[in-house]
């Protein structure tokens, strides 16, 4: 065999092998990804039953309540189009009140009912930690009574 057919085996080989790594990476993380849905997505186009997504939207306003056993938490998350009864049972995010937004991650049950094994709480963009909104305020007050 020629140097130059060498090199073609060679080069067919190393793109196969490519090819094969990329197949076995994306099979793999097949498993692991989790889709987003929006309580709208759910009514529009069905649950998928048993399967593991993301549910986000913000938390409906009156609708959280606590069982007696003080780990289970049922409430509803809306995108102001439609809404989605959810389950948590664990410990909730410090972040997680009734208007704020919510990501939970689980599965639909038959009966459209969202069972969540993670709550992930979200804060908007003006959030601030309170060690440093204290920081902040106090340097805010120093330069305004420097200016004046």
């Amino acid at each position: 065999m020629t140097a130059k057919n060498q090199r073609l085996v060679l080069a067919l080989l190393a793109v196969a092998a490519i090819v094969a790594a990329a197949l076995l990476a994306l099979s793999a993380l097949k498993d692991q990804a989790a889709f987003f849905y929006a309580p709208s997505d759910v009514k529009r186009d069905g649950v998928p039953v048993g399967r593991a997504v993301r549910l986000g939207g913000m938390v409906e306003k009156g609708s959280v309540a606590r069982a007696e056993d003080g780990v289970t938490v049922r409430f509803t998350v809306t995108d102001g189009q439609a809404t989605t009864p959810v389950t948590f049972a664990g410990i909730v995010p410090d972040l997680f009140r009734e208007g704020s937004g919510v990501v939970a991650e689980g599965s639909f049950r038959p009966d459209g009912a969202f069972v969540a094994t993670n709550l992930l709480a979200k804060h908007d963009e003006k959030y601030m930690p309170p060690e440093l909104a204290k920081t902040s305020a106090g340097t805010m007050h120093e330069t305004k009574s420097l200016t004046k």
